[in-house]
């Protein structure tokens, strides 16, 4: 019972993290700023409200969980801070439809990365799901050729794998990383300064950033580190397809930009795969638990 509890709170700390996630694009967007500056407010505001609530939290309790837990968490606090940079400069440079579904290859990444580091051999039915999802990126990445997007569409695939890397070392080390998610942004948060001190401060609605900052980034950086302490990593990088299917509706009703074609397609073949592989998941797991149920002693 208390594996399947975990099991449980994993699953719903990573669901708030991943709806919570899905606002961050049009908040960035609703700012309408400098790249730089858009950086500079969102991990700044970030880190002190972080820093806040942990050390509240470290005085109230000893149960409060590590900033950042040795080693293994230094390594995936760099894997968040290089995550923020990519990812506010593919928001510069692509469409929210490419970015997001881009990300959606996270789970691809947990996959490959678990296999090399994890041992966890893919099963056929996922490594014919990362096929598809490869032939899903390959056409969003084709269709941008020519049209100006494919760097953005490049820093949204690094984006992707530096998410895979962080939550494949969050497994691996078995420790609390949702702090340590937080505490990231500090190697972003001095770039940035330094880059917004030489081309100076921009940003026309700065209050949006700021709320992104202050409030979405903590709650959906904090649940998303911590759920692979009780969850496999393709389960939480599966939590991200919330923001593939929501944050491009969300930037078309704000800014009425709708998706190319390619990336249609491509979109369409990621999502249709990682449902359908959800749910593969889903019944394979509920196969396995009622083995288990059968072969307890009465």
């Amino acid at each position: 019972m208390p594996s399947r509890t975990d099991h449980q709170k994993g699953l719903l700390i990573t669901a708030i993290g991943g709806l919570v996630l899905t606002v961050d694009i049009p908040l960035i967007r609703l700012a309408d700023g400098g790249a730089w500056t858009i950086l500079l407010l969102r991990t700044g505001t970030t880190l002190a409200v972080a820093m806040i609530v942990w050390a509240v939290w470290r005085a109230l309790s000893r149960n409060a969980p590590p900033l950042i837990p040795g080693w293994a968490g230094v390594a995936v606090a760099i894997c968040y801070g290089l995550t923020s940079i990519t990812f506010v400069t593919a928001v510069f440079h692509t469409t929210t439809a490419d970015l997001v579904f881009i990300l959606a290859f996270n789970t691809v990444f947990c996959a490959l990365l678990s296999w090399l580091f994890l041992k966890e051999r893919p099963r056929v039915a996922t490594m014919i799901a990362m096929l598809a999802m490869i032939i899903g990126v390959l056409v969003i990445v084709g269709g941008s050729v020519g049209t100006g997007k494919l760097f953005g569409d490049f820093m949204a695939l690094s984006s992707t794998f530096f998410i895979a890397l962080a939550i494949t070392i969050s497994r691996a080390s078995g420790k609390d990383m949702g702090f340590t998610s937080l505490a990231g942004v500090i190697f972003p948060l001095g770039l940035a300064t330094f880059m917004v001190a030489g081309e100076g401060f921009h940003v026309e609605a700065p209050w949006w950033i700021i709320f992104d900052g202050a409030v979405i980034m903590p709650i959906s950086f904090f649940c998303l580190a911590a759920g692979p302490k009780y969850i496999a990593g393709p389960e939480v990088a599966m939590f991200y397809l919330l923001e593939t299917v929501l944050a491009p509706v969300w930037v078309w009703l704000v800014f009425a930009e709708a998706p190319t074609r390619d990336s249609l397609i491509g979109g369409t073949i990621l999502i249709v795969t990682l449902v359908a592989h959800s749910l593969w998941q889903l019944h394979e797991g509920r196969k396995r638990r009622a083995v288990l149920m059968v072969g307890q002693p009465a």
